[in-house]
């Protein structure tokens, strides 16, 4: 059997009639950007994560240094950022001039915890980039009372944790801002690339908006030295129609997940765990092995995608070997021994069975 990493399949065919018409809807109205589409969707995204304001941009990256740029975080300043996680989030810090400074994870879920703070903080310190990686959040009591006592700006990064919660509160609702990525892959994928930031915070959304679209705050008056990051109404469009799903899919994947953490009985292979006082919408279903080399090749030779997030951490980046980030000994762990298992809506009772017994079987 071949089981693919990812498929759009079974969700595209679901929902294919709908996203047709929104195609056809748009494609007529003649109008692409800034129009009907986002100023709707922007409204339907705040509403989901229980937040006033939402802003759409071009990517889950945009998203991340928008929000920095409109808090005033510069070049000077230091922001402090998980060591496991993907690049962009990082470089959303240094696009605005400012240092990032990296902590290590917390050893059950491998999201940021409070641990390393306060031994990161310094007075250079000005924001936390929370990042909820995998499909849960990061632990976020521990970090809102740490952003608090100092006085600092704190971003959740979102891109994997879209409809994920932390006590109840979805995750995009703690921060002063969060950024969301649409990138097709994401639980909430747009068919292009494509990103929001959301917020309660009237003056920063605007700011925000202005900044993504030439530092305008009203045709041809450009107030500060913005960029072109904005939403399509295709994409928009597209997202409308995914969002009304987003739940019922999250809960797919849960279902496949609950599954493998159930079924899956293997001392060489250490399972995710979940958080206390979370649910897990199971971006990545991501699993530890000593001998990854051995694995992703017992994996290829039984017809079982997989893929890696990430490989090589942020500090041994050739991008950022420059810049001497420290000794991250966890993350390169992670790194070297995380490997992401076929996690998509739609999976058949067959494929989650196969996996279990190839899995079993290693």
């Amino acid at each position: 059997m071949k089981i693919p990493f990812s498929t759009f399949g079974p969700m595209h065919e679901m929902m294919r009639d709908e996203m047709l018409e929104a195609f056809t809807r748009v494609y007529d109205k003649g109008w692409f950007i800034q129009g009907s589409e986002c100023d709707a969707f922007e409204k339907e995204f705040a509403d989901y994560n229980n937040r006033k304001y939402c802003v759409g941009c071009a990517t889950g990256l945009d998203a991340i240094y928008l929000a920095l740029k409109a808090m005033g975080i510069k070049a000077g300043d230091e922001v402090i950022c998980p060591s496991n996680t993907f690049i962009a989030t990082v470089l959303a810090v240094s696009y605005t001039g400012a240092k990032p400074v990296l902590v290590e994870p917390d050893e059950l879920t491998y999201n940021m915890c409070g641990k390393g703070l306060e031994d990161a903080l310094s007075e250079k310190t000005k924001a936390v980039i929370a990042v909820h990686l995998y499909g849960q959040t990061a632990e976020m009591d521990e970090i809102c009372a740490f952003a608090k006592k100092h006085g600092l700006r704190l971003v959740e990064d979102c891109a994997q944790a879209h409809g994920a919660t932390y006590k109840g509160k979805k995750a995009g609702s703690f921060g002063d801002a969060a950024a969301f990525s649409f990138y097709p892959g994401k639980n909430l994928g747009a068919l292009g690339d494509g990103g929001a930031v959301v917020t309660d915070d009237e003056e920063l959304a605007k700011k925000i908006r202005a900044l993504g679209n030439y530092g305008s705050v009203a045709k041809y008056d450009h107030r500060y030295q913005g960029t072109n990051s904005r939403l399509d109404e295709m994409q928009a469009a597209f997202l409308r129609v995914k969002l009304r799903s987003l739940d019922e899919m999250n809960a797919f994947r849960n279902k496949v997940a609950m599954r493998f953490l159930k079924e899956i009985k293997n001392d060489k292979i250490k399972l995710p765990k979940v958080g206390d006082n979370r649910t897990h919408v199971w971006h990545i279903f991501a699993v530890m092995v000593d001998d990854k080399a051995d694995f992703k090749k017992y994996l290829d030779e039984n017809g079982i995608g997989h893929n890696e997030h990430y490989p090589i951490p942020i500090h041994r980046q050739g991008a950022y070997l420059d810049e001497k980030l420290g000794s991250f000994p966890f993350a390169e762990y992670i790194s070297a021994s995380e490997i992401s298992l076929p996690m998509y809506y739609g999976m058949s009772d067959e494929e989650i069975d196969y996996i279990i017994d190839v899995l079993n079987r290693y």
